[in-house]
């Protein structure tokens, strides 16, 4: 009797779990622009800043993953986009290389835009100011701090080009 009374509370656990997450989701569909077949896929996602959010049409975000738009600044994800778990994707942050003692600590910002059809793997993370061109890949654990150019696989800390990619349109 106790072990079914517990299978029915953690059910009932996972069930608001679950409408919990749903909320926060149609709330970040109403605050940015999130295009109605863009996937949250996964828990723990957050879109937060005072900037401008765009994420396309049959795109997704995997779980633990983070999107930061400063004010002044946007994050445009394309169409058709592979957004996997655990990446950072930030407008703004701290300039290393600034005396950490004066406060406010200098910071840098800039747009990040991914292009059409890109995968972004597990764990990476993405830099203020890049771009990232259409039909790309970044390799799961990479930090990208530059702009990748179209058709290209990518990846390290800091990314680097591995290789351009090597297939024929098919019409």
């Amino acid at each position: 009797m106790l072990v079914s009374l517990n299978r029915y509370f953690v059910r009932f656990l996972l069930l608001m779990a679950a409408v919990y997450w749903r909320a926060i989701y149609l709330d970040f569909r109403r605050r940015y622009e999130v295009s109605p077949g863009f996937r949250f896929n996964g828990k723990n996602i957050l879109l937060y800043g005072d900037g401008r959010i765009v994420l396309g049409e049959c795109s997704y975000i995997g779980g633990n993953s983070t999107v930061q738009a400063s004010l002044g600044c946007s994050v445009v994800i394309g169409w058709g986009c592979h957004i996997s778990s655990n990446v950072r994707i930030f407008t703004e942050s701290m300039r290393a290389d600034s005396d950490l003692r004066i406060k406010p600590v200098p910071s840098k910002s800039g747009d990040v835009l991914i292009g059409d059809a890109c995968w972004i793997g597990a764990n990476v993370l993405v830099n203020p100011g890049v771009r990232i061109g259409e039909n790309s890949v970044v390799g799961a654990n990479s930090v990208v701090v530059k702009d990748i150019p179209p058709n290209e696989i990518w990846g390290g800390v800091p990314a680097k080009l591995i290789r351009k990619k090597s297939f024929q349109l098919h019409e």
